[in-house]
């Protein structure tokens, strides 16, 4: 457990310790929630369809952990260009170990950052649905944040290169976030898009996270937890079958 919590503890302060880090994650997240909760909300409401707002912030929070536990991949590379990865596995630790402490760091940061687009979606307006619910929904995303990390966490033990890295990364996240229900309901898009956002896997996470903050679902929060539990499942499962397969 010590080493878990050092690699863990190690995370955490290289996040407190950018201050670059942290405006570059939350500028984008900002602009969203100002430009399409303002610009797009008004004609949403007059189409009858409600509060933009209480529908978009969900899916501005998923989106948010998508780029940052994704992203955290990253750091394995770079610990693998300066040396300190090698350095890790040459001790007598386990590489599960070194896998978990590491993925948890980098659940972590997703979920502070996750936690402030809540807070700050706040300021502009967002209301819970039922402030008790707001238990799971962190819950929920801590989660979500777990596994979106072992996928990074996966990816980069692929790669060697940073190139590499950002090539695979926006080839899947961007796709991931508009083939979701993220920014736009189900209920009225052509049947392609529709079925190709049931088979996305972010789409269930905004539509939990939709029901617990703001009591809208497309799926269903039943359906939503089961997709998520195997997609938890298999992140994990592929982040330790890579990172085994790492030679240094």
């Amino acid at each position: 457990m010590e080493v878990i919590y050092a690699l863990w503890q190690r995370q955490i302060r290289r996040y407190y310790r950018s201050g670059s880090r942290i405006m570059g994650t939350l500028g984008q997240p900002i602009l969203l929630l100002l430009a399409l909760g303002y610009g797009i909300g008004a004609i949403y409401k007059r189409a009858g369809e409600g509060d933009y707002m209480q529908f978009l912030v969900p899916g501005i929070i998923t989106q948010t952990v998508l780029l940052s536990g994704i992203f955290w991949g990253v750091i394995i590379l770079m610990d693998k260009r300066f040396g300190f990865l090698s350095e890790l596995l040459v001790t007598p630790v386990s590489r599960a170990k070194i896998l978990i402490g590491s993925a948890l760091g980098g659940a972590t940061v997703s979920i502070m950052q996750g936690m402030l687009v809540f807070f700050i979606s706040m300021l502009l307006g967002f209301r819970p649905y039922d402030w008790l619910l707001v238990v799971p929904a962190f819950g929920l995303l801590v989660a979500i944040c777990l596994a979106l990390a072992c996928l990074g966490a996966g990816i980069a033990s692929m790669v060697d290169d940073f190139q590499g890295f950002q090539g695979i990364n926006n080839l899947l996240v961007m796709p991931l976030f508009f083939l979701s229900s993220a920014l736009y309901p189900l209920n009225s898009v052509p049947t392609f898009l529709r079925i190709m956002s049931s088979y996305n896997p972010i789409s269930y996470m905004v539509d939990a996270l939709r029901y617990l903050l703001a009591n809208q679902t497309h799926f269903g929060l039943e359906k939503d937890l089961i997709v998520i539990a195997v997609t938890l499942a298999a992140c994990m499962y592929f982040a330790v079958n890579r990172f085994n397969r790492i030679q240094m």
